[in-house]
Parts: structure tokens; C-alpha cells; sequence
């Protein structure tokens, strides 16, 4: 049994310390994937929070199914922050003042560049397919594995990666870059 399984599975069965290291291990995937998806500190911040009282409320009912912990987690989160936007009624939105990028000594004129870049490349990402947006945001937001995005997306992972491949090949195109 894995390290993950056994924690799981004690929290399962109610151990708030398992619980606890469930939450320490996944809290920043999470958080990156709604703030890279909503654009917006406070509202990641809060939809995390909402993520995991949810996981919380439901981890008692949680069954392996040789997938994941974190698949049935970002099914959670996603489904949390698409009631989010509907409940907002809302396009997504990027505040183009607020960065993940973290310098040791800022240059004015590198974080007014990354954040262009980073405009961009989100702009172009809200261009492609629903379906190839969310892979991408799963797999380079969240950090997590082709398995992993399958089975939270409900999709196997030849679909998966073939929308990875494509979604990243109609990017570098829209980003003006060879393929």
C-alpha cells in the first residue's frame, strides 16, 4: 500500500491527522489550478478552501478504484469551480496586475515582460477548445499526471494526450511560434 493509499484510507475511517497531510500535499496544486483558471488570488484562495470542506464532507463515501487520490480531488475542484462561475455568472478573468512569478531581485522591465507573455499566453489558452483548455490547465496549472487528468476529467489518457498534443500545437501556432 502506498504512503498516499494509507492515508487515505485512515482518513477514511476519520483520522484528522491523515486528513491534515492529504490537505498539506495537495492544498498549492489545487490553489494554482483555480487561481490560473480564475485569475484571481482571493477567489482561489476561497474556492480551495470550499474545495477541501467539500473532500472533507465526502471523504467518509471515497472508494479506490485504481485511480488516484488527487483524480477524485480535481474532480471536486473543477466541478467547484464551474459552480463558481456559473454562481458569478461570469467570463473568465485575468487580473493582469497580479503575477505567480516570484523574483529574488524584481527588474521593473522582466515582470512588465512576464506578465505581457503571461497575458498572452493565457489569452490564446481561452482560444482553444474547452475540452484542450481544461487538459491544459490540469496538466501544467495543477501539475498533474496524464493519468491523473484522465480519470478526473472522465476521459482515458490516449483522449487526454492527444488533446494535450493538439491543444499545445493550436497554441504554439496562436503564440505565432513553429510548430
Amino acid at each position: 500500500m502506498s504512503v498516499e493509499q494509507d492515508l487515505v484510507t485512515r482518513a477514511v475511517q476519520g483520522d484528522a491527522d491523515a486528513f491534515g497531510q492529504l490537505y498539506e500535499s495537495n492544498f498549492d496544486r489545487v490553489y494554482r489550478y483555480l487561481y490560473v483558471r480564475l485569475g484571481n488570488q482571493a477567489e482561489a484562495e476561497d474556492l480551495t478552501q470550499e474545495v477541501f470542506a467539500k473532500v472533507l464532507e465526502a471523504i467518509g463515501s471515497f472508494q479506490w478504484r485504481n485511480v488516484p487520490f488527487a483524480s477524485w480531488l480535481f474532480r471536486i475542484a473543477h466541478n467547484k469551480m464551474i459552480d463558481h462561475i456559473r454562481r458569478e455568472k461570469r467570463v473568465e478573468r485575468v487580473d493582469s496586475d497580479e503575477t505567480v512569478l516570484s523574483l529574488d531581485d524584481p527588474d521593473p522591465a522582466e515582470i512588465a515582460e512576464h506578465n505581457l507573455q503571461l497575458e498572452k499566453v493565457r489569452h490564446n489558452i481561452s482560444r482553444l477548445s474547452p475540452a484542450q483548455r481544461e487538459v491544459i490547465w490540469l496538466r501544467f496549472g495543477a501539475g498533474l499526471s496524464t493519468t491523473e487528468v484522465a480519470s478526473a476529467l472522465g476521459k482515458s489518457t490516449g483522449t487526454v494526450k492527444a488533446l494535450q498534443y493538439n491543444g499545445i500545437a493550436s497554441l504554439r501556432k496562436l503564440m505565432g511560434q513553429p510548430a
